[in-house]
């Protein structure tokens, strides 16, 4: 009798134990990389390295973009692109897959550029540095003075890459 209810009280913790499991691993965020954001079949053009002709002008700024990750939560590295924030923290910035992107050379495809909200903002140590941003993920674009954006993300963190 002993055993059975050692048993019984065994499998009822299991049970109590496996909500709380999947509550966790529902919040696992999704390692999303710049490829996973591209539609199977799309033709990236060139590099911007290779097509850069001194124009500043984005080359795809319509871009399709892949619906897999929508209102899902990822994490996501690239670089910062600032767009608004204090010395000491970042609002909203731009998340691209290179250094320099929408800086330095056109911005890449819309499909390829991430706008990124932090609500009470984040420090960012260093925006030469690639990093990994979490939060959650939409195909709602956006549309700035510096690019079109194929997804937004609700940010939650940021972390080294």
């Amino acid at each position: 009798m002993q055993q059975i209810k050692q048993s019984l009280f065994i499998l009822f913790a299991v049970f109590i134990a496996l909500p709380s499991c999947n509550a966790n691993a529902a919040s696992q965020a999704v390692e999303v990389y710049w490829e996973d954001l591209v539609p199977e079949g799309f033709n990236e053009l060139a590099p911007p390295a290779v097509q850069h002709n001194g124009e500043m002008s984005q080359l795809q700024p319509d871009a399709p973009v892949v619906d897999t990750y929508d209102g899902k939560r990822v994490k996501i590295p690239g670089f910062v692109v600032p767009l608004e924030g204090t010395g000491e923290l970042t609002t909203e910035f731009l998340l691209v897959p290179y250094f320099g992107a929408c800086i330095h050379v056109p911005p890449p495809p819309s499909n390829q550029i991430v706008y990124v909200k932090f609500e009470e903002g984040v420090h960012i140590d260093n925006i030469y540095d690639a990093i990994w941003v979490t939060g959650e993920l939409s195909t709602d674009g956006w549309k700035g003075d510096i690019a079109s954006v194929g997804y937004r993300l609700k940010g939650e963190a940021v972390e080294g890459f």
